[in-house]
């Protein structure tokens, strides 16, 4: 094919300019290598896995179609290239846009560059706030009813915050169990816990899970729930309406069937260890002999 040949003259060209290596070159060379490695990485773990699997198989046979020189499949291709390069663009959108969404994820920087230390300090999230959420779920859950509350972790729920009704409550088992009550003004939608506040509710989640290993049985409320923890690293806690059953989200996996010792258990393991991670470390100061 033309391509191949231009790739091979090129590749002549450049064994005849460069034939030392420097420390510009080596760099390069891992910088291509650490791309292409996270790119397969990224690949492998999202739906363009099985798009690539295709493409492969047309690539197959397209170098097949060469070799026995079949003139009209080689001219389509050429001129379908072009448009093919476009449509899997648009059909790879909800993974592109997921992954510059972890590229510019503050947890890749904040190493090197200090994120809102002081608005964080401000907002950990509490032993006793867990209790509260987990007390609130297992009440609803024994009355049958349904909630989708979403806790706040790095990346903001701003975007979703603004479509409900401001609260900006402390948190307790009895505002939660008030505000999806049956027949309340606030009860459709989600909640928004940031720190040990609730910032909003009856707030609209417009994502819905399109995984295909979720359940049959699952409404809309739980693939919101995924879909949101698929978009931010945000924690969704969901009560079922119909079952009564507590299911947490994270990451875009979703735990069914949890208790309320086991969703204390969850939510410490995702939250309690990131507020530690967050804080600033202190000297241990020794104790004063002076009396002040």
């Amino acid at each position: 094919m033309e391509w191949l040949d231009k790739l091979s003259d090129y590749l002549k060209n450049v064994s005849m300019y460069r034939t030392t290596m420097d420390i510009g070159d080596f760099i390069e060379i891992v910088i291509i290598a650490l791309l292409l490695y996270y790119i397969l990485v990224w690949v492998k773990t999202t739906r363009a896995w099985t798009l690539l699997k295709g493409i492969i198989v047309i690539c197959i046979f397209l170098l097949l179609a060469d070799f026995f020189q079949m003139t009209t499949i080689l001219w389509i291709a050429q001129n379908v290239l072009g448009f093919a390069v476009t449509a899997l663009i648009v059909v790879l959108q909800p993974e592109l846009r997921k992954a510059l969404e972890e590229l510019g994820n503050k947890k890749l920087w904040e190493s090197v560059i200090p994120f809102e230390t002081g608005k964080r300090a401000e907002s950990l999230f509490s032993e006793k706030t867990i209790n509260e959420i987990a007390k609130a779920c297992v009440e609803m859950s024994r009355v049958k009813t349904g909630a989708l509350i979403l806790i706040e972790q790095k990346v903001s729920l701003k975007d979703y915050e603004t479509t409900g009704i401001e609260v900006d409550a402390l948190v307790t088992s009895q505002l939660l169990i008030n505000i999806f009550e049956h027949n309340t003004p606030l009860h459709d939608g989600a909640v928004i816990v940031r720190g040990n506040r609730v910032s909003a509710a009856s707030c609209f989640l417009p994502r819905l899970s399109d995984n295909l290993g979720l359940s049959k049985e699952l409404g809309t409320r739980h693939r919101a729930a995924v879909g949101v923890s698929e978009a931010t690293d945000c924690i969704s806690i969901v009560v079922s309406e119909e079952t009564g059953k507590i299911s947490l989200a994270c990451g875009g996996e979703l735990e069914r069937n949890l208790d309320g010792d086991k969703l204390r258990m969850q939510m410490r393991k995702f939250l309690i260890k990131e507020e530690e991670e967050g804080k600033p470390k202190r000297k241990r100061k020794g104790r004063s002999k002076t009396k002040e």
